[in-house]
């Protein structure tokens, strides 16, 4: 695909967790003239906190759900793309009795009205795949919550078959990161990467979205950026 007027620019929205808000700068710079780069910001006044799904942070599938019925109220907002992921902060665990932030039916219920209405809205979406966590690293360093990889797992597969089911191209970004090198050099803290990390999946998903848009998989995003 060759990259296109402004004017011709199909609009990709990001709305993910702290992981996409990283990556995101990176992003941004390498769709300039493949697409009109936006995500989702903090409200005026709200600081940015990327432990709790605050902010520019999408948060949990929740929360993820409660945005997008608000902003699809809103006449303007009508991405061609949305980049989409949530599941991080559903699998955050409380120490002391176990219990997840998103039980699993919960998370499942969740993905399934997401879908229903980039549906009935006619929203053509891109899933990202959660990233890994190292339960000995993140639950050395993160204090009032736990995250474990068995979760994490259990949760992907929960998302890959609601994608799947509704036709919904995915992004591997789980895989792609884990096959980036050994956890000690990837881990900036307890779940987030470097910033070299953080370029490399943008140029990754730069390059998927590229691809999908050249090959006409995304049926919304080609009239005006193909």
């Amino acid at each position: 695909m060759e990259r296109q007027s402004a004017g011709n620019l199909p609009k990709l929205f990001v709305l993910g967790d702290s992981i996409s808000m990283h990556y995101g700068p990176f992003l941004k710079a390498q769709l300039n003239g493949f697409c009109d780069y936006e995500r989702k910001m903090a409200p005026a006044g709200e600081t940015a906190d990327l432990d709790s799904g605050k902010g520019a942070n999408g948060g949990d599938s929740s929360m993820v759900l409660d945005y997008l019925e608000k902003r699809f109220k809103e006449p303007t907002f009508r991405p061609d793309i949305l980049l989409i992921n949530c599941g991080l902060h559903d699998i955050k665990t409380d120490p002391a009795v176990g219990t997840r932030q998103i039980h699993e039916t919960d998370y499942l219920a969740n993905l399934t009205c997401i879908v229903e209405l980039l549906a009935a809205t006619g929203t053509q979406a891109i899933w990202v795949r959660t990233t890994h966590c190292v339960d000995a690293i993140h639950n050395s360093i993160s204090t009032t919550f736990n995250r474990y990889i068995a979760d994490l797992d259990a949760y992907n597969r929960i998302a890959d078959g609601v994608m799947t089911a509704a036709g919904i191209p995915m992004i591997d970004l789980h895989r792609f990161t884990r096959n980036l090198g050994e956890d000690a050099d990837l881990f900036r803290d307890h779940v987030h990467f470097y910033p070299a990390v953080c370029a490399q999946q943008a140029a990754f998903i730069a390059g998927c979205i590229v691809t999908m848009l050249g090959s006409r998989q995304l049926r919304g995003a080609t009239a005006s950026g193909a």
